[in-house]
């Protein structure tokens, strides 16, 4: 007969509860500090929505109206030194962040408000309203709040789309020697996505100093916890990874407090990561100013229970036992907060021109200027300002024939040799001799604390290195190890990286340069050979780096990582084990940003390609004798491509022909085509051709491959076709 042995988890999970002896035992000014907190907030929340009521707070106003005390019982643990992050129900962590920073020693409800707090009340309100006082300037709004200088580092408006993040300044804060935490908020949702549980695993692996803190509302919308998982109490989570746990009343911000405090010295000592699960209420539903009962899926009768727990309640009951405070002075702080609020609003909202009694808008002049709506989707590039460009007519050291991929090593090498910002991230990367592909090689021998070989999680490891970006101390190269990955990890690289610096107001450097390689003709089919350059471009905060020579890989990737833009730098698998001038000593060299190489000299015709398409192209043009020239973009996103030598080339040639080897339906020269046409209408006198991929994806079978991709007969067969006509 089998035995059975019964088997406990690595890691504690207890529920904290504060007991009469521990609001005895609190100190007067914390729980001072808490009661300001939690009055100022719950003003703020009133006074939103009573804007989104009137129509004054465009876009939705998620209101944490009752889950005040988890945010203020946990934030009051930290310091100014210590980042959160949050969700798009976040207002209250933001607020009791950014108000601890500007009043560490608490504020005191007898005394009038400072100006600092005021400003705080203000910029928020700013913020949510979308006015260019705000935080972001307007462009985050609800949903994305950031003040980075109060350890404030964004909420999100993706569902788990931030707690990813919170693992790189969990990261950069550790590698720097800081014993600063971070802290990310998320709900009872957001703990059944993916790329929380990536996070949870990936933090636990590398003892990052984390808290996941669960505020568990019990419902997702209108779908209760119960519904959606089979064990509801969420701290449960924890267990599986080897994180610590604790699970605690939310209503409660005392209990909350302490929960947090040994989380944080679990964290400080440098234990690894944390758990806390808040057992809290939202008073209103998912949106606007009406309870969930208006909708018909929770009760008025739970509604009443919830409300009688009320944290400020709670708190100001021990306040007024005390005698810490009476109740007369905690009843005129609630007013003077509500009354603050109506004062910081008048610099912003006034009385409508011409309306009925109490009609009010928003100030013409606090809107932001409508010329500001592109400017910080991506850099201005004055990180370059005193960088000395050379390209291959300039280049004055020894090249010699090297291949493509030892190249990539040892540009990677000497970037990591030189700056020891430089951290490298991605799967097997520290293994099998430089990963999969040799690209790596000799990087983890040397550098042993900065080559990061990560789990399975591409979401995970990819947010990481976004936080590691925004944070700004390190510049994280995140490897990819086949471009189709790509898309398990869309919404950090899609919704998170490539917006984070217009949506938190255009000033937010990302520098993170992305490696990924295309596989097309190795046989390894739909998931794992795809050309990503198309679906990128559509992506305006992306810079796109395509290189088809071993110099150029130098070069590119060195401006890629001077930029502080985030960059996706494609490889081609064809070119891995090709060979081409490379330098032997100089490795520090930049090529400019948005230059692209005219390869081939001709007059009837402009042939366009990128990566070892270029190659095929010249095949082509070679074989058949034709008088082309042969442009090599080098950079392919919309705001870093080469008209100048595009244009030239067109007006001498008047015919284009556009060369990719990918899908038809995610084609890079789709858009170019469009493009073109609009610029250089008037000097075609040919439609402009394009060679492309078929529609489906390659297939394992050797033949039905090369049926679905490009190379060099269909670029001569286009070539003659549009000759001959």
């Amino acid at each position: 007969m089998s035995t059975h042995t019964p088997l406990e988890p690595a890691s504690p999970w207890v529920q904290v509860s504060a007991t009469t002896e521990d609001w005895d035992a609190a100190e007067p000014d914390l729980l001072i500090n808490m009661f300001s907190q939690l009055a100022l907030i719950r003003a703020f929340e009133e006074f939103v929505l009573g804007l989104a009521g009137e129509g004054l707070v465009h876009g939705p106003a998620h209101s944490s109206i009752g889950q005040e005390g988890g945010a203020v019982g946990s934030v009051l643990a930290l310091t100014s030194e210590d980042s959160v992050n949050g969700s798009h129900r976040g207002h209250h962590q933001f607020l009791a962040k950014a108000l601890g920073h500007v009043a560490p020693k608490g504020i005191d409800p007898t005394s009038e408000l400072s100006d600092e707090v005021r400003t705080v009340l203000l910029r928020s309100l700013a913020e949510i309203c979308g006015l260019s006082r705000g935080y972001c300037r307007g462009r985050g709004g609800s949903m994305h709040l950031q003040w980075g200088e109060a350890g404030a580092i964004g909420t999100n408006a993706i569902v788990g789309g931030g707690v990813p993040q919170a693992l790189g300044q969990a990261w950069a804060d550790r590698y720097s020697g800081s014993d600063a935490v971070t802290v990310t908020y998320f709900g009872d949702g957001a703990a059944n996505i993916g790329s929380t549980l990536e996070s949870f695993n990936l933090a636990a692996a590398w003892k990052l100093p984390v808290c996941f803190f669960i505020e568990n509302n019990r419902y997702a919308v209108a779908t209760t916890v119960e519904e959606v998982t089979g064990e509801p109490r969420l701290s449960a989570r924890g267990l599986g990874f080897n994180i610590p746990s604790w699970k605690v009343d939310g209503m409660d911000a005392l209990a909350v407090h302490l929960a947090m405090t040994e989380a944080v010295e679990h964290m400080r000592s440098g234990r690894g990561p944390t758990m806390i699960e808040a057992d809290t209420y939202r008073y209103f539903h998912q949106n606007g100013p009406f309870p969930g009962s208006a909708f018909g899926y929770r009760s008025k009768e739970e509604e009443k229970s919830w409300r009688e727990r009320d944290p400020i309640t709670q708190l100001s009951s021990h306040l007024v036992r005390r005698d810490i405070l009476t109740a007369e002075q905690v009843e005129q702080f609630t007013d003077r907060a509500k009354a603050a609020m109506t004062d910081v609003a008048t610099q912003i909202i006034e009385p409508l021109p011409g309306g009925k009694p109490g009609q009010r808008r928003i100030k013409p002049d606090e809107w932001p200027d409508p010329d500001f709506v592109d400017i910080g989707v991506r850099g201005d590039l004055s990180e370059f300002d005193d960088v000395q460009f050379t390209d291959t007519d300039t280049f004055t050291g020894t090249l010699e024939q090297r291949k493509f991929v030892d190249t990539i090593a040892a540009v990677l090498y000497r970037r990591m040799e030189t700056d020891p910002s430089v951290v490298v991230l991605g799967e097997d990367i520290h293994r099998l001799n430089g990963g999969t592909n040799g690209a790596t090689k000799g990087l983890s021998d040397k550098f042993p604390d900065r080559v990061l070989g990560t789990p399975i999680s591409e979401n995970a490891f990819s947010g990481l290195g976004g936080g590691i970006a925004l944070d700004g101390r390190y510049k994280p190269i995140v490897e990819f190890m086949y471009a189709d990955f790509m898309w398990v990890a869309a919404d950090q690289l899609f919704n998170q990286i490539a917006k984070a610096r217009h949506m938190f107001g255009g000033d937010n450097p990302v520098p993170l340069v992305l490696r990924s390689k295309v596989a097309m003709g190795t046989g390894y089919g739909s998931q794992h050979s795809m050309d990503p350059a198309g679906i990128f471009a559509t992506s305006a905060g992306w810079r796109i780096v395509a290189p088809s020579t071993p110099f150029d890989y130098v070069g590119l990737m060195n401006s890629a990582l001077t930029c502080k833009d985030p960059v996706v730098v494609l490889e081609h698998v064809d070119l891995y084990t090709s060979t081409g001038d490379a330098p032997v000593e100089d490795l520090d060299y930049l090529l400019p940003v948005g230059k692209a190489a005219l390869r081939r000299s001709g007059s009837a015709i402009t042939v366009i390609s990128y990566l070892a398409m270029v190659n095929y192209c010249l095949e082509a043009v070679d074989a058949g004798g034709v008088d082309a020239d042969v442009i090599d973009l080098r950079w392919l996103d919309r705001a870093s491509l080469d008209w100048d030598t595009i244009g030239e080339s067109i007006k001498k040639t008047n015919r284009v022909v556009i060369a990719e080897q990918g899908a038809r339906g995610t084609s890079y020269g789709g858009w170019l085509a469009d493009e073109i046409q609009r610029r250089y209408f008037d000097w075609l006198d040919h439609p402009i051709e394009r060679v492309v991929g078929g529609e489906a994806s390659p297939s394992i079978s050797k033949v039905l491959e090369r049926a679905a991709i490009a190379k060099t007969e269909e670029v001569a067969a286009k070539l003659a076709q549009v000759l001959e006509a």
